[in-house]
């Protein structure tokens, strides 16, 4: 909330999400505006959303910019279809969608490697009309296995997502059973075990789900959280969500990772949306 300043802060490890904070600038001027609100790890949504491929100079373009700022990029989706828009991932989609998505594997992983960055999260895709969930999700396995393969190539982890059913309707992940569920199987195929659950504290709450019981059961299985307040979408105190208490537990149930601000700024400047967060519990540690 506003002027509040959470006492146990200090002990997360906080990175801002740049494709929906700081969204007003151009995407190469976005890593310093983070750095200059303080912050020392950033991650993003893939960028170029007509694009799995782009040019190099534009890859090239916003690695400097990141390493320019100082920052660290810590996450990359890959490629997702209009995101955000109506898509919500390409992998399990058949035909143009998922060859995209296949084509964007090594270019996604390639460019993480780059920056030292060590997770690389996959949408899943909608259903489509007129094509078998079994098709789906036989397809999606085969593109994860993929991926998984391609993260582990440079020493990362690959990340699945439950997003809310009223945001996401045709969206088939949309609760954390469901994400585990996709994470294990992935893990079965390749024997790597680099498939990890990506805890999405706003979309879990959207479904309704008992958050410290999700917490209690995944922890051990997520490899990165993300945190908005709810409803809204806000920053932490802007909503009802206790986010300090939850945060709290994971820690308590082992949970070391990076905690993403993926909230919406509201009405004011992104640099103004932090306000809830000492600034001294910002740069990671």
């Amino acid at each position: 909330m506003p002027g509040s300043e959470w006492g146990t802060a200090t002990e997360q490890r906080f990175n801002v999400n740049l494709s929906i904070l700081f969204t007003g600038l151009p995407l190469l001027e976005r890593p310093a505006a983070a750095a200059a609100a303080g912050f020392t790890a950033v991650e993003l949504w893939w960028p170029w959303v007509d694009s799995p491929t782009p040019e190099r100079s534009e890859l090239d373009a916003l690695k400097k910019a990141i390493e320019d700022a100082g920052v660290q990029l810590t996450g990359l989706n890959f490629y997702a279809g209009q995101l955000p828009g109506p898509d919500r991932g390409a992998l399990s989609i058949p035909g143009a969608e998922s060859e995209r998505f296949r084509a964007n594997i090594d270019v996604a992983a390639d460019f993480a490697r780059s920056l030292g960055c060590k997770a690389l999260n996959a949408l899943y895709g909608n259903r489509v009309e007129g094509v078998e969930a079994a098709e789906q999700d036989a397809l999606a396995l085969e593109n994860l296995v993929l991926a998984a393969r391609a993260a582990d190539r440079i020493g990362a982890i690959l990340l699945i997502e439950t997003l809310n059913q009223p945001e996401s309707p045709l969206y088939p992940l949309v609760s954390a059973p469901a994400g585990v569920a996709v994470v294990d199987r992935v893990n079965e195929a390749t024997g790597l075990g680099n498939a990890r659950f990506l805890m999405d504290l706003y979309h879990l709450s959207m479904n309704g789900e008992d958050l410290p019981s999700v917490i209690e059961r995944y922890a051990a299985k997520t490899g990165h959280v993300q945190i908005a307040d709810n409803p809204g979408r806000g920053a932490p105190g802007t909503g009802t969500l206790p986010l300090e208490d939850l945060l709290g537990r994971l820690r308590k149930a082992g949970y070391e990772g990076w905690v993403g601000l993926e909230y919406k700024p509201g009405d004011r400047p992104s640099a103004a949306a932090f306000d809830w967060l000492p600034a001294e519990a910002r740069a990671a540690r």
